[in-house]
C-alpha cells in the first residue's frame, strides 16, 4: 500500500523527521539508505542535503538536483513493515 509523504523536516547530520498520509511519523537517518554516489553525491554536503522537500506529485522526498527516494521504502523503514512485493498474473498486461 502506497503511502504518500506529506511532510519532511532535516535534523541532526542525515536525519529527517517525515509524516505520511494517515497520520504515521517518523525518523530516520538517511545516511542507511543513501549511497552518497551518483545523483546522491552531492547530498554530502549537509547544507545540500538540508534542501530536501516534499514533491507534490511522486509525494516523496527529494531534492532540488533531480534525487528522489521511493516513498515505499521509507514508509518500510519508518513502521518496520516489510516492503510490499508486487506479482503479475498470467494475462494481465
Amino acid at each position: 500500500m502506497l503511502k504518500d509523504i506529506v511532510e519532511a523536516t532535516a535534523l541532526e547530520g542525515c536525519h529527517v523527521r517525515l509524516r505520511f498520509e494517515g497520520g504515521v511519523v517518523g525518523e530516520l537517518d538517511l545516511s542507511a539508505v543513501i549511497k552518497f554516489e551518483g545523483v546522491f553525491a552531492p547530498l554530502k554536503n549537509l547544507d545540500r542535503f538540508r534542501e530536501l522537500g516534499v514533491h507534490p506529485d511522486l509525494g516523496t522526498i527529494y531534492w532540488p538536483n533531480g534525487a528522489d527516494l521511493d516513498p515505499t521504502v521509507l514508509y518500510a523503514r519508518v513502521t518496520g513493515r516489510p516492503i510490499p512485493t508486487y506479482e503479475i498474473k498470467a494475462g494481465s498486461h
